[in-house]
């Protein structure tokens, strides 16, 4: 297995100090972030504000800069994280031109949330969407993947190859991410990567708990919190063990949102706990 990790969550460093902080501490690789992000309100953050995010509407034109300057700190590029849904067919196009210019061969694109219709039309709607992504997958070379997350469309294993049946694993696939399949879409960990089969393409990780919001109408409430790696509720030590039975050798891509630690501690210690892992 190889190591990346998904620059969505470190946020206080610029492209160039990732690549630079990546590489010493022996990271085999980065995801980069590619988002017209919004602006920060009073500081950068994950998801506004984010240093280490390209923008994509000029992503195709900064492939070139972005792939001198991975490549130049000994890092490869374990996929493009973009946000372009199926619907976005534009955008995706111009995206995935991006990749393939950087060389990278898959690229998220994610299905989008169900819409005021409801799921069922949402679903069969943006499937006939994603039939377009994988010619234009296919145009490109480059893999479009859907990721298991909450408030998707494909938040378990089995919606997500319910919406890309019929579509060939060479051009789609999927990401497992036990992180938010703890929010949603939970199943069985081997089990979820055997209903995969070959539409596994990548594997995320990050780690969540619960925790109390409050139980002062007589209901406890709860929400999910990010945790460290090795301290969630999701037992990446089943994870790998489920991993390494079915013979997977491709990139594991961190996005360790948990705050506890400093970031340069935070991804130092995450590779340490991954590569235990993988032993």
């Amino acid at each position: 297995m190889k190591f990346a990790v998904f620059t969505a969550s470190t946020p206080d460093w610029t492209p160039e100090e990732a690549v630079a902080e990546l590489a010493a501490q022996g990271w085999d690789g980065v995801e980069w972030r590619v988002v017209d992000q919004k602006p920060s309100q009073g500081g950068g953050g994950f998801w506004a504000g984010n240093k280490a995010t390209w923008p994509a509407s000029s992503f195709p034109q900064d492939a070139s800069r972005i792939k001198e300057l991975t490549e130049s700190a000994g890092l490869e590029m374990s996929a493009v994280g973009a946000y372009a849904t199926c619907d976005q067919l534009e955008a995706v196009d111009r995206l995935l031109e991006g990749a393939a210019a950087l060389g990278v061969t898959k690229m998220r694109v994610p299905p989008g949330k169900p819409g005021p219709d409801g799921y069922a039309a949402s679903f069969e709607r943006a499937r006939a969407q994603y039939r377009e992504v994988a010619a234009l997958a296919a145009k490109h070379g480059v893999k479009a993947m859907v990721e298991l997350h909450h408030l998707s469309l494909t938040s378990s294993a089995s919606s997500a190859v319910r919406f890309l049946d019929g579509l060939d694993p060479a051009h789609v696939g999927v990401i497992h991410d036990i992180g938010n399949m703890l929010i949603e879409g939970y199943e069985n960990i081997p089990w979820s990567l055997e209903i995969l089969g070959d539409y596994l393409a990548h594997v995320h990780v990050k780690n969540a708990v619960p925790t109390l919001v409050d139980d002062t109408d007589g209901q406890t409430k709860w929400r999910w919190d990010w945790a460290p790696l090795s301290r969630g509720v999701g037992h990446l030590p089943e994870l790998f063990d489920a991993l390494k039975s079915i013979g997977y050798d491709g990139w594991v891509a961190v996005e360790d949102f948990s705050t506890e630690a400093p970031l340069a501690e935070r991804t130092r210690a995450n590779l340490a706990y991954l590569r235990n892992l993988a032993a």
